[in-house]
């Protein structure tokens, strides 16, 4: 009678599979959902428009817009538009029946001049941060104030604003505060703080480094345990590791500056563990050649 072949790894059932992909998808469907709330809370904070000042018929508008903070040199870049309504402009508001000044805040860069009959224009100002610093990152938060109010022909005159951000590294938030020319002008406070994506990012990548330190690590205490002697492919990986996570740090968003919170929480204590075993490997590695090549000599 011949011999029954009986097959050593049965294939597994539709059945048996479903436990683990159902887990799985539900991870993913979370995943998702999360990361599709979070997307929809930056965006409509992104579309926010803070609306502050008089809404007499006869006022100047003032559509202030952040375009870029730049944490290092501690300003923000405000794009200005003046629009000014009823019996105060012509053309629809493109130019001002007098010479009109917008005066700022002490923290903006300049004041801003506008000729009479003369078409306005779109100013870029820049607006000096004040209480934060950028060795904090990605945790660093920034104040400061914008103030505008504004004279036709020398007379104080209505002031609205509308405030809004378009940098997607930065959210802020803006309080009405008190002015002392509180009858014309208006002012708002800001508080500036990493987006909600750019801290995700920068901690995931600290994750990360962590673990392709404990990763190196690992393969370092196997090597030396099991005393491997010098295995070129293990120290490539090391050392391709040691200098890829050099460069990953570098792709961090908002050009971080060497020293910062990512760099004493993760970056620097990796690149040191990651010197460290490597180095011991190598020791460890020629030791066991010399060893070896002693008992068995060519």
């Amino acid at each position: 009678m011949a011999p029954t072949w009986e097959p050593r790894h049965p294939r597994r059932s539709g059945a048996s599979i479903l436990p683990v992909l159902l887990p799985i998808a539900i991870l993913i469907l979370v995943a998702v959902s999360v990361g599709s709330w979070l997307q929809f809370s930056e965006r409509q904070a992104m579309d926010t428009v803070h609306t502050v000042g008089s809404q007499a018929a006869d006022r100047v508008d003032v559509e202030a817009t952040v375009q870029r903070v730049d944490a290092a040199a501690r300003e923000l870049a405000l794009r200005v538009r003046v629009t000014p309504r009823g019996s105060l402009g012509e053309e629809e508001g493109t130019a001002p029946v007098a010479d009109l000044s917008l005066q700022t805040s002490a923290q903006t860069l300049g004041d801003l001049e506008f000729e009479a009959h003369e078409r306005l224009t779109i100013r870029d100002v820049q607006v000096a941060l004040t209480n934060g610093s950028i060795s904090d990152y990605p945790f660093d938060t920034y104040e400061t104030d914008i103030e505008f109010w504004a004279q036709l022909d020398g007379k104080q005159v209505p002031v609205r604003m509308l405030f809004s951000n378009s940098d997607t590294l930065f959210s802020i938030s803006a309080t009405p505060t008190s002015s002392e020319q509180e009858a014309a002008g208006v002012a708002l406070g800001l508080g500036l703080a990493r987006s909600g994506s750019l801290l995700v990012f920068t901690v995931f990548m600290m994750i990360v480094m962590w673990a392709l330190a404990a990763s190196v690590l690992i393969g370092a205490w196997y090597l030396t345990i099991r005393r491997e002697g010098l295995v070129w492919a293990a120290l490539g990986w090391m050392a391709a590791t040691l200098f890829a996570l050099s460069a990953f740090r570098n792709n961090a968003p908002g050009t971080p500056p060497i020293g910062c919170v990512m760099d004493w929480f993760a970056f620097l204590w990796a690149e040191s563990v990651i010197a460290l075993c490597l180095i011991a490997v190598v020791i460890t590695g020629v030791r066991t050649a010399l060893q070896h090549d002693d008992i068995h000599p060519t």
